[in-house]
């Protein structure tokens, strides 16, 4: 994990790459519960006997499943020690160009778009965070993540 001492520090970052996450596994079981969470429980998530005979071979990740985890993939990537606090703001745009087979590993990478001051002192940061499938040719999901972070 990359730590930052100061947010004030990441201004002079606008335009390049913070950090990478970890590998994590995307199991079926993850994908069960995302499932039951939110009610999609699409045959293509979650009956292993139909999908694979679909146009993947096998179960596939939520879309939204796989966006929900940029925080936590964030969060193992990189740290900003002065925050007392951030809250996710939104986002610009997401899209999901590759699907996420169940028992991928994925991995983030976070690249910094922007830095806008906070009249408290702290900044919104727009981070382009990008979520590859080991062994994919394609992302899996790019999405630009907007964070109000609070020192």
């Amino acid at each position: 994990m990359k730590h930052f001492a100061h947010l004030a520090e990441l201004a002079a970052l606008v335009g390049q790459p913070l950090a990478d996450s970890d590998w994590i596994v995307v199991d079926q079981h993850r994908i069960h519960a995302f499932a039951e969470a939110t009610d999609d429980r699409q045959w293509i998530h979650v009956d292993a006997e139909r999908a694979a005979a679909g146009p993947y071979g096998a179960t596939i990740a939520h879309g939204f499943l796989t966006l929900s985890l940029l925080p936590m993939l964030r969060a193992h990537a990189f740290a900003i020690d002065d925050v007392r606090m951030g809250v996710n703001y939104g986002l610009n745009r997401a899209r999901f160009p590759a699907p996420v087979p169940a028992g991928s590993r994925v991995r983030a990478r976070f690249k910094l778009l922007a830095y806008e001051p906070l009249a408290d002192g702290g900044a919104q940061l727009t981070i382009e965070s990008t979520i590859e499938r080991e062994g994919g040719s394609k992302p899996v999901c790019v999405a630009e993540m907007v964070s109000r972070h609070h020192v």
